[in-house]
């Protein structure tokens, strides 16, 4: 009984530490300008925004974990605590400066290498605030990979994505390059306001590059390509996981001033949509409510809002998650019937193709919110520079994606062996059963 209910109990303190440490920080009237210097009060709102992406990691562990098989549940717990511990190493170090350094050519940062080059109180603020989301672009892709990849491989890739693939497109759009100075060729620059381009897109076509060089995992598919449903063993890891994420996503689209209500408004409302209308795609479909797709839809929801929370109006924001919705579901049916890529969560369609969507929607649907107006107030402009967006994105996600996982796979190796992996990454890589079958055993005397 205790096995079943610890996941729940654990999700419920840590839930409580934040909201705790929100009551603590807000407790200060940070609207006093006469006890805070200027701009601490927009600081704090960022630091607690920053936490929020930070408890996503937990989400992102538990939604994966229960999505795969039981025997490689504690691989998979491994790869979502360390590809955050050594992407945070990689950013520091080299990311951060790549992303936000003074750039000439608006390629790519050159100062502020481990943070070296001063800046002050606020730099450091700036740092935690980025590295969270360059966690979160790291962790996408542990689920694309999971139950057949070397966790020495998945760490080497976790250290470059910090450090190089993530902070370079990021610094296209949000560092001073190029893609937010498109106004030398006449354009508006490539809007992405919390990056489902950046963050999203960027870890999702890196997943699908992985998954390709790594292989699809022993038995899901047959010799005439037909694909088999291999089980992830806990819908309620799933669900917990999915409430973790969606909470934390409030401080992923975080915005300071009038516009802190339209962001979290307009994430709501895109995840609960998402969530919707993939459930009774699936309830038409197959004629029973399926809560693993209502999960993946409001992720994709809320993906899809991520790059126009601050642009857009609330009904918007409805009709982007109504629409992410079946662009996943339709991703996955042709990444695995199509392509015959194996991607145990669906990370390539909710975070690649929904991210490709989000780009989108904001050249459709701005509203003029933050100076970008789409077409829905007759501006055509826009669109354009989204579209040379998601270009950029999908081919820097799939390039860089599969010249890092072939130079893994020719130099250490990327998939786990044959014996390996039908035993179960749990023991042959970690010695550690994650229900141990004494346990088990006991365990069920007490129910």
């Amino acid at each position: 009984m205790l096995r079943r209910i610890l996941p729940v109990i654990v999700a419920g303190l840590l839930a409580a530490g934040i909201l705790a440490g929100y009551n603590v920080a807000f407790a200060q009237d940070i609207t006093s300008k006469d006890t805070l210097e200027a701009g601490q009060d927009t600081n704090t709102i960022w630091m607690f925004g920053a936490f929020l992406v930070f408890f996503m990691q937990a989400g992102f562990a538990f939604l994966g974990a229960g999505l795969i098989r039981a025997r490689n549940t504690t691989n998979y717990m491994t790869k979502s605590f360390m590809d955050f511990s050594i992407a945070s190493l990689s950013f520091w170090a080299f990311g951060f400066a790549l992303m936000w350094g003074t750039s000439a050519a608006g390629i790519a940062g050159t100062t502020n290498f481990f943070i070296t080059d001063g800046g002050g109180g606020q730099t450091y603020v700036d740092w935690v605030f980025q590295m969270v989301f360059a966690a979160t672009a790291a962790t996408i892709v542990a689920g694309a990979v999971a139950e057949r990849t070397r966790t020495q491989a998945y760490l080497a890739y976790s250290f470059m994505i910090g450090a190089i693939i993530y902070p370079l497109y990021g610094h296209w759009v949000w560092g001073g390059g190029w893609l937010g100075a498109l106004d030398k060729i006449d354009l508006p620059a490539a809007a992405d306001y919390a990056g489902s381009g950046v963050v999203h897109a960027v870890g999702g076509f890196v997943a699908l590059a992985g998954a390709v060089v790594v292989g699809p995992r022993i038995g899901k598919f047959n010799a005439d390509g037909s694909a088999n449903v291999l089980l992830g063993h806990s819908v309620p890891f799933v669900v917990i996981g999915t409430f973790i994420l969606f909470f934390g996503w409030f401080g992923f689209n975080i915005n300071t001033g009038d516009s802190i209500g339209l962001n979290a408004m307009n994430t709501l409302l895109a995840g609960a949509t998402g969530a919707t209308v993939a459930l009774y795609i699936m309830l038409m479909r197959t004629g029973k409510t399926d809560v693993l797709v209502a999960c993946n839809g409001a992720l994709a929801g809320l993906v899809g809002i991520t790059a126009g929370a601050a642009y857009v109006e609330p009904w918007s924001a409805v009709v982007i998650g109504a629409i992410a919705a079946p662009v996943m579901l339709a991703s996955v049916m042709v990444i695995e019937k199509v392509f015959k890529i194996d991607d145990p969560i669906g990370a390539i369609s909710v975070h690649g193709t929904t991210g490709l969507w989000g780009l989108l929607a904001v050249g459709i649907f701005a509203n003029g919110n933050g100076g970008v107006e789409g077409l829905v107030v007759g501006e055509y402009l826009q669109i354009v520079s989204q579209l040379i967006s998601m270009a950029v994105v999908l081919a820097w996600g799939l390039a860089t994606g599969f010249a890092l996982f072939l130079l893994l796979k020719f130099t250490m190796g990327v998939r786990a062996t044959r014996e390996e992996e039908l035993e179960g990454l749990d023991l042959s890589e970690h010695g550690i059963e994650t229900y141990p079958a004494d346990t088990q055993l006991a365990g069920s005397g007490d129910d």
